[in-house]
């Protein structure tokens, strides 16, 4: 037990964060880039992961992999690179590049991504496998628990062997609750078309945490913007998994300033949260003080006493909860997320 609650510790530590903070899922279809940008000093990490089984007699696993690596500049700027391994975009004679990547950065012109309204975005991007100059123009709706995309999309030198082509594409997400949505989505090269590209994706908000998860079934095999505008002819199925990591947990260098001045009551005792802690496991105080809790970590927590004392709903991060103790005692309490995290108030 004690090795998994320090595997968690590790693992939130690394790559905490408020869920739209990091990439959500619940707000892209799984071929599509969206308008998303990552946060100023979060960098980015997602896996997407889509195979096919052939028929007999070999039934053999055929794997494709797309790797993404971005990291985020000011608040609307975004710089990356995406990998996928057993690409299927440029298959030349004589010329055989099974591994593709993708530089791109993101400009994110107006909006923000899971807020109301719209949101556009600029990709340019470079794809060093077909050696193109490509670009993408994508608009995101939202409204309520539905965002609707779409997305225009240029490439100088498609497949490696064409001259400039154009593809749209199109979906949708409908989030059924706060941590769980459905999405879908349908793009295509045009003048000459092409086999469309697909998907259809079941999406989750791990709760408490910055990552999102997606089950998906797609015909596309990497998530390029070539890769994302033609089908295989095969129905992959696969898993999406997104990963931020906070660089300021490195360095203070990339702490924010714009968290307003935490105002406390007089003669308040203050107890931060950080780094998956409370930063001091046991607080004496005498009867009739107050006890302020801070958020000072990028994951949600709760104060959650192990008596009948009334403790805290969720504590967003920047958020704080606070406790008058009028009676002497010992409450001891705990994070309901994250139970490796224990504290103690003392009362005299």
């Amino acid at each position: 037990m004690k090795r998994v609650s320090l595997a968690l510790l590790v693992l939130g530590a690394a790559s905490a964060g408020a869920p739209l903070a990091a990439q959500s899922l619940l707000y892209r279809p799984a071929n599509l880039g969206g308008t998303w940008v990552p946060d100023p000093g979060v960098v980015q990490f997602n896996f997407v992961h889509r195979f096919y089984v052939t028929g007999d007699p070999s039934h053999k696993v055929n794997n494709y992999p797309t790797f993404t690596l971005a990291l985020g500049f000011g608040h609307a700027v975004g710089l990356g690179m995406h990998y996928g391994s057993n690409s299927q975009v440029v298959l030349l004679p004589g010329v055989y590049r099974p591994n593709e990547t993708e530089f791109f950065g993101r400009w994110r012109v107006l909006g923000s991504e899971g807020r109301p309204g719209f949101s556009v975005a600029v990709t340019p991007a470079y794809n060093a496998a077909a050696r193109s100059a490509d670009g993408e123009l994508s608009v995101d709706y939202t409204i309520g628990k539905l965002t609707v995309s779409g997305a225009a999309r240029g490439m100088t030198k498609a497949f490696g062997l064409d001259t400039a082509r154009a593809a749209f594409a199109g979906g949708f997400v409908a989030r059924l609750t706060r941590y769980i949505a459905v999405s879908a989505d349908l793009g295509s090269f045009v003048s000459p078309s092409t086999r469309a590209a697909w998907s259809v994706a079941l999406d989750f908000l791990i709760p408490s945490s910055p990552h999102a998860f997606s089950l998906q079934a797609s015909n596309a095999t990497t998530s390029t913007i070539q890769g994302n505008s033609v089908g295989n002819g095969k129905m992959l199925y696969g898993f999406e998994f997104t990963i931020p990591l906070h660089l300021k947990r490195f360095s203070p260098w990339f702490h924010g300033t714009g968290r307003p001045k935490l105002v406390v009551p007089e003669g308040a005792a203050v107890l931060k949260i950080a780094q998956y802690k409370f930063a001091t496991d046991t607080a004496t105080i005498t009867a009739g003080r107050t006890v302020v809790w801070v958020n000072d970590d990028v994951a949600e927590h709760t104060v959650t006493f192990d008596g009948t004392e009334p403790g805290s709903p969720i504590i967003p991060p920047g958020g704080t909860f606070s406790h008058r103790f009028d009676r002497p005692g010992t409450y001891p309490y705990h994070c309901t997320p994250h139970p490796f995290m224990k504290g103690v108030v003392v009362v005299k």
